[in-house]
Order: C-alpha cells, then structure tokens, then sequence
C-alpha cells in the first residue's frame, strides 16, 4: 500500500504544478520554462527555515509561498516586456540562475550535497509522518489550490486573462492594463507552485538542486501539454499518466540503466505524437503552436 499511496502523493504534486503552470501557460499564453525554480525555490526556503531558523512547519510553509509569489512577481516585471521566443528564453534564464545558486551557494544550500533531514510537518499538535497522512495532506493542499484558482478563472479576473491571451490589442483597447494582469498571473503561478515545493521536501526529507533542474521544469511542462491547458482537467490527465507512464517500466523487468532512458523516449514520443495529432492536449481547449 505504501507504493500506492506514494504514487498517489506524486501524482497530486505534479497536478498542482501542472495546475499552476496552466494559469500562466493556458490561460496566460504565456509559455514559461522556469516552474521548477518556484517549485525549487518552495521547498528550500521553507526548509531553511524550518531547520535553521527552527520555524514551525505552518509559519514556514506561508512565508515560504508568500516569498515565491513576491518573487515571482518581481521576475515577472522584465520577463513580460518580452514577447514569444523572447520571453520563453528569459524564463529559461531565471530557471538557470536558480539553479546555478542553489547547486554554488554551499553555505546556505549545501549545493549539490543537498539538505537532509527535512523535518516532517506538524499541523496543530499532530504530526504527519506516514504515507496515508502524507497522501491526505498532499490531497487536501491541491484541492485548495484548485479551489484558489478555480476562483481566480471563474472571475472576471479570469475572463480577462483569457482576453489578454487571445488578443492583448484588443485587451488594451477596452482599458485593461495587460501586464497587470500578466504579473498578477505569474505571481499567482510561482506561489501556488511553491505549496507541492514545500510538501515534497517535507515528504522526502531531503532535497537537492537536481530536483528543480530544466528538466523538471519541461517535464511540468510535458504534463500540461499532454493533458491539455486551458481548464482544469487537462493538468490532472496529464500529472495521471506521466506519473504512471515510467511506473509501467516497473513491471516489465527492465534494468533500471535502460528504462531510464525508456522513460525519456516514452515521453519524446507521447510528445510529439500529441503535438502532431492532437495539440491541445487529450483534453485542453488551448492548442500549443
């Protein structure tokens, strides 16, 4: 059951990354490639400060996704002056940048030896140590986060970043302050994506740079485009079977060397079968082109 609830706990971080990656990407159009430096960002911050500052888990976990948003916001203030390939590569950038601190910066983040011995978290007295209390908590913060954005598009909010995605022109023209709104999603993004940040250091007590690297964040990326952007199933469909996609290898007996790399062209291949067949995802309304 323990390998069950692991799957299940896996699967609801990447839906909340994929959901959040989705509020910049498919309702955005904004197509981002630094998601796991926010996710990254999450579970260092709220880890240093539960282990060096010996804040208590809630404390740390808010500050640590209010810091992200902040960040992010800040990011977002250059990023979104550029548009199309432009902005693609300035997020790659930040990607890079956080990356690069992360693994350098020894004497805060261990770099790539990494931080072990995350404390587990404790919630009101109680502390969540097994599987099962880890799945319900991972379940009960994406359904949260869910519900957040859920809120945010079902607003007018939300209408009109679906407006400025389409047609930023004709945004601007009916008074909308485009990058306004294309900061406020970029925010919004980084700080939700910070929440499965922090649950998966907690989970794992130990994290390091190679977690948050460009790959991580093209394979958030992968999720959503194989699930489909634009509502809230495509995310979930798409966390579902890329999580479960490698775990299949699983039971084919293959030398862990080979499926390694099976995983890879498995996810190549989806990609570009999707892409050719199928480009707005297995249940997306935003086509990516």
């Amino acid at each position: 059951m323990n390998y069950l609830y692991h799957i299940l706990i896996m699967i609801c971080i990447y839906a909340t990354l994929a959901q959040s990656l989705n509020l910049v990407v498919g309702y955005g159009g904004m197509l981002s490639l630094s998601h796991a430096a926010f996710y990254g960002l999450g579970a260092y911050i709220a880890s240093l400060l539960m282990m060096q500052a010996h804040w208590p888990f809630l404390l740390s976990f808010v500050t640590s996704v209010i810091a992200v948003g902040m960040l992010a916001w800040l990011v977002s203030i250059p990023a979104i002056r550029l548009h199309g390939d432009f902005f693609v590569l300035a997020t790659l950038g930040f990607q890079v940048i956080v990356f690069s601190t992360l693994y350098n910066w020894v004497d805060v983040t261990r770099g790539p030896y990494g931080i072990s011995g995350v404390p587990r978290p404790s919630l009101f007295g109680f502390s969540v140590s097994s599987p099962l209390g880890f799945l319900v908590l991972t379940f009960v913060a994406a359904l949260i986060c869910c519900g957040v954005l859920w809120l945010l598009l079902s607003s007018p909010y939300g209408r009109t970043l679906q407006a400025v995605r389409e047609d930023e022109i004709a945004a601007a023209s009916l008074g909308k302050d485009v990058n306004a709104f294309k900061r406020s999603a970029f925010a919004w993004a980084g700080a939700i994506a910070a929440v499965p940040g922090v649950l998966f250091a907690t989970y794992s007590s130990y994290i390091d740079p190679t977690s948050f690297e460009l790959e991580e964040s093209i394979f958030i990326l992968c999720i959503l485009i194989i699930g489909g952007a634009g509502n809230f199933r495509g995310p979930v469909i798409g966390a579902v079977v890329l999580v479960l996609l490698p775990e299949a290898l699983r039971f084919l007996h293959i030398p862990d060397s080979i499926a390694a790399n099976l995983r890879q062209i498995l996810y190549g291949l989806a990609l570009i079968f999707m892409m050719r067949f199928r480009p707005q995802g297995i249940a997306g309304k935003y086509a990516f082109d």
